[in-house]
Order: C-alpha cells, then sequence, then structure tokens
C-alpha cells in the first residue's frame, strides 16, 4: 500500500516530468496553430478590435440620433393615427402636393434598426447557406494553408452573396422611406440599386464560372452607366491656390490653358480657380467604379482581408458622411443617401467578417469583392464625394502602383501572389517567383538572389516584418488601413485648407 502522503518524488524525477509536460505542451500549442484553431481570450480581442473603426463614427451617430425614445413614439403613433406627431418636419413638393421630410435624427434611427437586422440575418444565414455551396461544389482550399493538418480541407466560397443579398433586401427597406420623403432622390436610389445588383451578379458567376480578366475590366464600366445617366452634380473642380498661375496669369491664358480648352473648360473670369471637366469627369467617374471593384479583389489573399478592408473602409466614409451632415453643409441630403447605403454595408461586412476571420470558415470570393467596390462607387458618385473617396482607398492604391510591373507583364506574374505559409513554423513568409542572377536587380535584397518576392503590399510587410502569422499579418494590414483613413481626414479638413482658398 502506498505510505500516508504518497511516494515522494525525487527532484530528477519531478525535472524530467516538467520538461516532458512543457515539451508536450509546447507541441499541442504548435499544432493548434497549424490547425487554425484560435483561443478564447484572441476572439475576445479580435472582437474588441473589430470594434474600433467604428467608434468614431458611432460616437457622431449617437449624438445625431439625439433622444430616440420620443422618435420610437411618434412612430407608433404614426403607424396607429397615419399622421406624424411631435416632429418637426422639413418640407418639399412634388407635382404640386407636400411631401413631409421626418428629420435626419429620426430617419438615420429607421437606418441603424434595419442595419442592426441586417447585421443578424447575414450571421445567421452565412452558416446555413455554406452548406448548399460545398453541396453544389463551390468551394476551394485555403491556399495560405498549405503544408497543414487541413490544406486539403474543403472550404465554402462565393458566400459574399449572403450578406449581399441582405444588403440589397435592407436597401430596398430604407429606400422605400427614404424615396418618400426625398422624391427628387428617386432616380439615384434606383440607379444605385441597378449598379449593385449587376456588380453582385457579376461576382458570382465569376465565383461559378471563372470569367476572363478582360471581362473583369469591361463589366464594371457598363455597371456605371446608370450612376453616370442620372448624375446630375457638378462637373467642376476648384484648382489649387498653387496652380493657378499655370492656368491664368495677367488675366490671360497661359499656353497650357490654351491646349486643355481642347478638352476642358478653365474660367478664365475668376482667374483659373475654377475648370469644369465636362465629360472627362464622367470618365474618371466611370473609371472609379473600375478601380474600386477591382482594387479589392487584387488585395486579398489571407484571412480576413478582403471583408476588414471593405469594413475599415466603410466606417470612414460613414464618419465623413455624419460630419459632413453635423456641418450642415450644402450637399446634407447627398450624405445622408450615403450614411443610409454605408450602415446596411457596415452591418453586413462585419457580420461576415466574423466567419472570414482567421481561421476562416468561409471564403467572401469575388462576389463579395465586386459588392463592395461598386457600393463604395455608389456612394462616392452619388454623394458627391467621388474625389474624397479616392483618400480612402490609399493602401489599394499604394497596392495597385507596386503590382503595376506584374499586372502589366513586365515582371513574371503568376496566378497567385499571395504569401505563402511555412508549416515548420506556421508563419507567412512572402511568395516569389524564379528569376536568374543579372534579372530584376532593382527588385532584388541581394544581388546574386535568384528569387523576387511578388509584387504586393502583403509581401511587402512580410519583407519588412519578417515572418508573420496569418492573424497578425491581417491585424497589421488593416491597423495600415485605419491609420490611412485617418491620414486622409487629416488631408481632407486640415492640409486641404492650404491649398484651396475655400
Amino acid at each position: 500500500p502506498d505510505p500516508p502522503g504518497g511516494w515522494p518524488v525525487w527532484p530528477a524525477t519531478q525535472s524530467l516530468n516538467h520538461t516532458y509536460l512543457s515539451s508536450h505542451r509546447a507541441e499541442q500549442a504548435k499544432s493548434r496553430k497549424a490547425m487554425g484553431v484560435v483561443e478564447g481570450p484572441t476572439k475576445a480581442r479580435d472582437a474588441v478590435l473589430s470594434i474600433l473603426p467604428f467608434l468614431p463614427a458611432g460616437f457622431l451617430l449617437v449624438d445625431l440620433l439625439d433622444d430616440p425614445v420620443p422618435i420610437v413614439r411618434s412612430w407608433l403613433t404614426y403607424g396607429l393615427s397615419g399622421d406624424w406627431v411631435g416632429i418637426s418636419p422639413e418640407h418639399s413638393s412634388i407635382a404640386g402636393e407636400e411631401v413631409v421630410a421626418p428629420p435626419v435624427g429620426s430617419q438615420l434611427l429607421a437606418y441603424v434598426i434595419v442595419a442592426f437586422l441586417g447585421y443578424l440575418a447575414t450571421s445567421s444565414l452565412v452558416p446555413k447557406i455554406k452548406v448548399y455551396t460545398l453541396r453544389k461544389g463551390i468551394c476551394g482550399k485555403d491556399l495560405g494553408k498549405r503544408g497543414s493538418s487541413i490544406a486539403d480541407k474543403d472550404v465554402p466560397e462565393a458566400l459574399g452573396i449572403v450578406p449581399g443579398a441582405i444588403f440589397m433586401i435592407c436597401l430596398i427597406l430604407c429606400l422605400v422611406g427614404y424615396a418618400t420623403s426625398h422624391p427628387t432622390k428617386l432616380l439615384d436610389c434606383n440607379s444605385a440599386l441597378l449598379s449593385i445588383c449587376f456588380m453582385l451578379f457579376l461576382g458570382f458567376t465569376d465565383d461559378v464560372l471563372d470569367w476572363p480578366w478582360r471581362y473583369k475590366l469591361f463589366l464594371p464600366s457598363v455597371a456605371s452607366l446608370p450612376l453616370l445617366c442620372c448624375y446630375n452634380g457638378s462637373t467642376s473642380i476648384v484648382m489649387p491656390i498653387q496652380m493657378r498661375p499655370m492656368l491664368v496669369r495677367d488675366g490671360e491664358l497661359t499656353a497650357l490653358a490654351k491646349v486643355a480648352q481642347h478638352f476642358v473648360t478653365v474660367d478664365e473670369n475668376d482667374n483659373g480657380r475654377i475648370v469644369n471637366l465636362g465629360f472627362v469627369y464622367l470618365i474618371y467617374m466611370g473609371m472609379l467604379a473600375v478601380f474600386c471593384t477591382n482594387a479589392i479583389n487584387i488585395y486579398a489573399g489571407i484571412n480576413g482581408l478582403e471583408a476588414g478592408q471593405s469594413y475599415v473602409m466603410g466606417c470612414a466614409v460613414l464618419l465623413h458622411n455624419l460630419i459632413e451632415i453635423r456641418l450642415g453643409t450644402a450637399s446634407s441630403e447627398n450624405h445622408l443617401f450615403s450614411a443610409m447605403i454605408m450602415l446596411s454595408f457596415i452591418s453586413v461586412t462585419l457580420a461576415l467578417l466574423r466567419h472570414n476571420w482567421y481561421p476562416a470558415s468561409v471564403f467572401v470570393g469575388d462576389t463579395f469583392c465586386y459588392f463592395a467596390g461598386m457600393t463604395f462607387a455608389v456612394v462616392g458618385i452619388l454623394g458627391h464625394f467621388s474625389k474624397t473617396l479616392l483618400l480612402f482607398f490609399i493602401p489599394q492604391i499604394i497596392n495597385f502602383i507596386w503590382s503595376m510591373p506584374q499586372l502589366f507583364r513586365l515582371v513574371p506574374c503568376p496566378r497567385h501572389r499571395l504569401p505563402k505559409f511555412n508549416p515548420e513554423t506556421g508563419l507567412m513568409e512572402p511568395s516569389t517567383f524564379p528569376c536568374s542572377k543579372d534579372q530584376y536587380r532593382w527588385l532584388k535584397r541581394r544581388p546574386d538572389d535568384t528569387v523576387v518576392a511578388n509584387m504586393t503590399v502583403i509581401n511587402l510587410f512580410l519583407q519588412i516584418l519578417g515572418p508573420t502569422s496569418e492573424r497578425t499579418l491581417c491585424i497589421v494590414l488593416l491597423g495600415f488601413q485605419f491609420l490611412s483613413c485617418a491620414f486622409a481626414f487629416l488631408l481632407r479638413y486640415k492640409f486641404a485648407q492650404l491649398i484651396f482658398d475655400e
């Protein structure tokens, strides 16, 4: 029988047991890491991080909503009696009849409620719809997990169709009230629905049929035509103070301005302050739609990046809309239209991000990339802030410029340029393409290298940071997106005062 208190454990044996347990736990942790298992505290931190981009817009939104209790009470009274009670309406007219427009606070509250319902619907439907995509073979392998135990696991693809469809439903519900109280914007509402629906359809067919790139560049231009046809805003731009002497000097047009007059109109009476781009501005907006849809698509390749960058940019656009509404600018109505779209977009994107975050249980596919890109193009064009919108795309612009040598085949371009996974370390490393020692020296870190890292911002960050886990890499890239959007606000509201006179 064992003596009271048990047999003594000798120090040497105790040390061996401790060493074995430590190594066993380390092997288990490494195995969980390779399989993409995320611990509970890590999930909680990720949930907190996901709220940060929305906080600035959220605080301003709460301030604009004022007190929701009287507003909800007024809605209930309206539903029972058919009249608005306790709301000071703004008035507009159409066909000689008076149309009541509820206050901005009540409209925003309605859009928030619809957006919240859209979040719940998307979050619950994604796990259900992915069963159908797997059943139909619409799935793929996670190329960022090659060499791990889950490398051969089928991951449902094209799940961007779920938030896209829910977004369309939310938008239709919002537009019923918005178009009723803003009848002059009815054409904008219909063109927005048409363009986004077209790109959602194109993205899903691309995931199923794998369209060639020439169609991906052409069809977004067609999808933007409804927006351009109903665009009734200004096509003029205000020139920076420093550039005006290049157009008008001593009250006369310069040689540069005379050449430009063949394509645009320079306001000679205003000393070159205003330039009417006319048809050129419409071409720019059409190209903006093409850029937005493809910029998100090529800045991808790791779990959570497509939905994450769209979520951060959506929060930035919403903040810009709310700032302009709060300031009471002349374009407040256009920004209210944009805020209505962005609230539903942010909610469904955040719900999708829950399932696409590392380790991803679903892939968003080109369906989401095209739908998200066209949504941004819609609010930028119809909200009349297309130039400001580009400021929120700084990482995507950098990625496009840095990728141009490969996109235009000046440098070999593999089909997949996403970073590679090292199964021994469980970390991501830059993907490369082979070359000889005397080729592409301007891209090499060492002259004798026979491989060159693919030219994407993702690989560029890995070259700077060194091998990194996929989750950490995505957080760093989304942090860069967040800081870029903050810098965009600095340019828009502070630096712009130095180069423009208003």
